[in-house]
């Protein structure tokens, strides 16, 4: 029987090619996917589509409402900035970010992997296209491992070392969206918009979007979903 890893699926590109990482590195796919109130709630739907295209063995959907807080674009009343060009996008920490998200999403998946006495929890972040965020640098990562080990009792009584696997931490979108087609991932299921029209089409503007957009042009080649804004 293979050994489980938990993965934090959250619909978009990345998530899905760290779970199909997971996946070719020889895991059983225990996906937690998090509704935390955010503005782009249609990643829940690509989330479920990507677990089952996946086979993923369970998938826990847990509600978390971080708009109680806001603080960001994506879970209070600011504006997602638009129409920048990729290379314009500042290396501050942007409206987007979520206060504490990733913390959170770890610390969830964490629980997960410990009830499911799994040991290597895999997360998409990556620290080259949105290095404005404080939650995708490598120290993060190494410093959220260490605290795993020591805050659980899998983790002081020997029974389980934790991993956080983020296999992409150091790539770039184009090499995402080059490995994951390798692995075999199907972006057509995936959202990655930021702000979303009403019938789920993808704007075509957040830096999300152009990011994604760029990601895929580099590649050479199509992006399978729809964009509102079909312009460069």
């Amino acid at each position: 029987m293979a050994d489980k890893a938990v993965v934090l699926l959250s619909g978009g590109l990345d998530s899905a090619t760290a779970a199909a990482e997971a996946r070719q590195d020889g895991f059983d796919l225990y996906a937690l996917t998090v509704d935390y109130g955010q503005r782009h709630r249609v990643e829940l739907d690509a989330a479920r589509r990507v677990a089952e295209s996946l086979g993923v063995k369970r998938h826990v959907f847990l509600h978390v409402d971080l708009t109680v807080f806001g603080g960001s674009a994506l879970t209070d009343r600011l504006s997602v900035p638009k129409d920048r060009a990729v290379e314009a996008v500042p290396h501050d920490i942007p409206v987007t970010y979520v206060p504490a998200r990733n913390t959170i999403l770890l610390a969830l998946a964490l629980a997960y992997a410990e009830t499911e006495r799994a040991s290597d929890i895999y997360l998409g972040i990556n620290a080259l296209d949105y290095s404005g965020y404080p939650d995708c640098r490598p120290q993060f990562v190494q410093a959220f491992q260490q605290l795993a080990n020591l805050a659980t009792k899998a983790g002081v009584e020997g029974t389980k070392s934790f991993r956080i696997r983020a296999p992409l931490l150091h790539m770039s979108k184009v090499e995402i969206i080059r490995r994951g087609l390798e692995l075999g991932v199907d972006y057509g299921l995936t959202h990655s918009c930021y702000d979303p029209l009403p019938d789920g089409r993808s704007c075509g503007r957040c830096d999300a979007c152009r990011l994604r957009r760029r990601g895929f042009a580099q590649a050479g080649v199509p992006d399978p979903i729809s964009y509102a804004d079909d312009g460069d």
